[in-house]
């Protein structure tokens, strides 16, 4: 056990900073004893730097130096800084004999532990040998969440159509991008008969784990029922149905559910309490494609309408969820439906990437790229 421990340790890295040579030689002494590797930094600007450039088990750190030798303005300074780069790495502050107040306030801005100078080596050790426990129980947590991740967002992305089909005479562009490692917005584009192509998009109340999983539910349920024999009202109302067995009370998901048939250029479909889609046409008018019934999930004998929609050679309808719209600033003003509608009509008769790609990047723009919930799009041109 003894080896074993010896071994970890030898392999902890720590960082110490202080602005007194006679501190750093006595530390160095004290932790290469004890088989630990260690950096050194005599100022704030160097701990940033070093915290930049290398990955440490535990930072052991002054809070007074040369600016401030007494009031620990400048460590405290740094504590906040650490954590605004670093939520998890350990901090164990230095401090004198008295002043408690300090450390109390260090350990408030986020400091893991402190140690009063002089400090008695036995009780220093032992709160560093805690710290790189800590620490190393920490990051194999975080490596297991995120080979966790890597796993439910390949899942997840293989939920998704991996290509989206041809349709003569239009020209398509479809995106999907999570807030999260994995999200609840969903969509898909599923050649049904020669000349009818099913069109869907439905968003899950909620973010993360919890929307992806109902996501998941929804696909499992959807896909079956994506036949050139039912009809949008009818697929919709079997939909409601399962769901309804299967939603938390608190859930529900709207979607909104088309058959395309290149052949009329008709639009056939069912609003089921989704964003109305924008439909911007030719002559530079627009139109929203309303709810024709209710959200999915929640009442289960509702009865679900449909309607048909002809489209015009040069005709743009934009499908989305409420992410892109709802996405807001720092003064929490959205992005809006009003600037959806301006750009479209600005990039009428350009492709149907380049309007998606612009949208995106107006939103982005606007909420200084902090996106609030999942987002999800469809540009159907003729």
């Amino acid at each position: 056990m003894a080896v074993e421990r010896s071994t970890q340790l030898s392999s902890a890295r720590l960082l110490v900073a202080d602005d007194q040579p006679h501190i750093l030689a006595a530390l160095e002494i004290l932790l290469h004893g004890e088989g630990y590797q260690t950096d050194y930094a005599i100022s704030p600007e160097n701990v940033l730097n070093a915290l930049q450039a290398k990955t440490f088990d535990v930072v052991l750190m002054d809070l007074n130096y040369t600016r401030d030798t007494t009031g620990g303005a400048e460590g405290l300074e740094l504590v906040s800084r650490i954590r605004a780069i670093d939520q998890a790495i350990p901090l164990v502050v230095m401090t004198a004999w008295g002043n408690v107040d300090l450390a109390v306030e260090a350990m408030r801005r986020g400091a893991s532990d402190f140690v009063q100078k002089p400090w008695n080596n036995g009780q220093l050790l032992k709160k560093v040998r805690e710290q790189v426990e800590n620490c190393r129980v920490l990051r194999s947590s975080q490596r297991r969440q995120e080979e966790e991740s890597s796993e439910a967002r390949e899942i997840q992305k293989r939920l998704l159509p991996s290509a989206i089909p041809q349709i003569d005479g239009y020209d398509i562009a479809a995106i999907t991008q999570p807030v999260h490692f994995i999200g609840g917005d969903y969509y898909d584009m599923v050649r049904i008969s020669n000349t009818q192509t099913a069109v869907c998009i439905a968003d899950v109340a909620g973010k993360g784990l919890p929307g992806a999983l109902l996501m998941s539910n929804l696909q499992a349920a959807l896909k079956p029922l994506m036949r050139e024999e039912i009809q949008p009202h009818e697929l919709c109302s079997r939909l409601n149905r399962i769901l309804c067995d299967i939603m938390p009370a608190d859930k529900f998901i709207s979607l909104f559910y088309g058959v395309l048939d290149n052949s009329k250029n008709c639009l056939t479909y069912c609003n089921a309490g989704h964003n109305p889609p924008l439909l911007m046409r030719t002559d530079g008018t627009s139109d929203e494609l309303q709810s024709s019934g209710a959200i999915l999930g929640q009442f289960p004998n509702w009865n679900y309408a449909q309607r048909e929609l002809f489209l015009n050679h040069g005709d743009t309808l934009v499908l989305f969820t409420d992410g892109l719209v709802e996405a807001c600033n720092e003064q929490y003003e959205p992005f809006g439906e009003s600037r959806l509608l301006q750009i479209t009509r600005e990039l009428a008769g350009s492709g149907a990437i380049k309007l998606q790609r612009t949208l995106l990047d107006a939103v982005a723009n606007h909420c200084g790229g902090k996106f609030q919930d999942d987002v999800t799009m469809i540009v159907l041109r003729a």
